[in-house]
């Protein structure tokens, strides 16, 4: 009875035992995956659900395999055309045409036919695969615009540029001058340069200048030469030795 009643106290009191087991370190992990049973994989695998392909209807993609164009009967007939045109023609001018109006470029086409400059249109197309196999591929960035061409089988550079002052709308991007590319400055340099009579008139004037010059030097020191002789001649002579004594 005595003993029922300490034991009852003690529980009451909150008696702990005198030894305590105390765990020291981490806690035990108990999170780690299992690994799948390799059936369970394999059945995994057999039932993934997998999607049907798009239906595509045909032609709606482009195909893989390259398809070989031929050319026109145009556009071979545009490329002669430009090959006559580089070949006959010295000048040629690429003019970018900002939405002029038909009449705009009738009048425009009517001042240049005066000083026989004629203006000629092709698509960009045709004229960027023309360039890419002749000796002026360096033109091709110039036709990406709306572009016209002026060409004239003469150098008539000043003419064409004050015929394009009249006409705002369109703008000088570059030209081909005696199988010289120029840019729009390069034409406004080459417009201020003298024409080739000019020139070839101050070239004569100066191989007539000079020619003149040689034979006046050579005409003088053979006249001074013999005016020397004939002076020593008389010196040497009696007859003038007694002249110069008396």
């Amino acid at each position: 009875m005595a003993a029922t009643l300490c034991v009852r106290l003690l529980r009451k009191q909150g008696w702990l035992p005198f030894t305590q087991s105390i765990r020291h370190g981490s806690k035990a992990v108990t999170r780690h995956k299992k690994p799948v049973h390799f059936l369970k994989q394999k059945l995994l695998a057999v039932t993934e659900y997998i999607p049907p392909k798009r239906a595509v209807p045909k032609g709606a993609y482009p195909s893989n395999t390259s398809r070989v164009t031929e050319e026109s009967d145009l556009v071979k007939l545009m490329k002669k055309d430009l090959k006559d045109l580089f070949q006959d023609c010295k000048m040629i001018a690429v003019v970018q045409n900002n939405a002029s109006s038909a009449e705009d470029l009738l009048i425009l086409k009517h001042k240049l036919c005066k000083h026989d400059i004629r203006m000629k249109s092709f698509p960009n197309q045709v004229m960027q695969s023309f360039l890419s196999d002749t000796v002026y591929s360096n033109m091709t960035p110039l036709f990406i615009c709306p572009t016209v061409l002026l060409v004239c089988k003469e150098r008539k550079v000043k003419e064409m540029l004050s015929t394009l002052r009249s006409s705002p709308q369109m703008t000088l991007l570059g030209a081909c001058i005696d199988n010289t590319l120029l840019s729009a400055k390069g034409v406004l340099s080459y417009s201020k340069l003298p024409s080739m009579s000019v020139v070839q008139g101050q070239l004569v004037g100066g191989l007539t200048m000079l020619t003149s010059h040689t034979a006046s030097m050579l005409q003088r020191h053979p006249a001074h030469l013999s005016a020397l002789l004939q002076q020593y001649v008389k010196q040497q002579s009696p007859a003038g030795g007694a002249d110069e004594a008396t």
